[in-house]
């Protein structure tokens, strides 16, 4: 499976998290619950993000530096980190609840940035066995999301 297939794959993953999480917040009582899921989806995007980077996007750098789409990836990482940050230091449920939500929504906009614009970046600029190899790597150090291949 390609490394790009595995991305999109783990977006949607994180996507139903996320749907489960924002299911829950009109529920939710106390700033420490909410805070509990901001560490839950912090540590979710901590790993992908890691992930994106170590095995996609090093071997793009300089096409995205060129094109300006890696400044562009780091800003939006900042905006979320900073929410999430905000959410664990907020004062009530309902300021944490708020923050969480943006949070969400700022994340479900970078990935469909990615699989918009850098995603097809990696397949018109990496050689389709690259592309291959580094889905393989994936699924050997990261495990396979649930994914069949055939």
């Amino acid at each position: 499976m390609k490394i790009t297939e595995l991305l999109i794959a783990e977006h949607m993953l994180l996507c139903a998290v996320f749907d489960q999480i924002e299911r829950a917040l009109p529920d939710l009582e106390t700033v420490g619950e909410a805070r509990l899921l901001g560490r839950l989806v912090e540590s979710l995007l901590r790993g992908h993000g890691s992930r994106e980077e170590d095995l996609a996007y090093r071997a793009l750098d300089h096409v995205l530096y060129e094109k300006g789409h890696l400044d562009r990836l780091y800003s939006d990482h900042h905006e979320i980190d900073a929410r999430l940050k905000q959410a664990q230091q907020a004062e009530t449920v309902g300021e944490a609840r708020g923050l969480l939500q943006l949070a969400l929504a700022a994340s479900r906009a970078h990935f469909r940035d990615e699989e918009h614009v850098i995603l097809p970046l990696i397949e018109e600029n990496l050689q389709s066995d690259s592309i291959g190899k580094l889905g393989e790597l994936w699924m050997k150090h990261h495990g396979d999301l649930g994914i069949q291949t055939t």
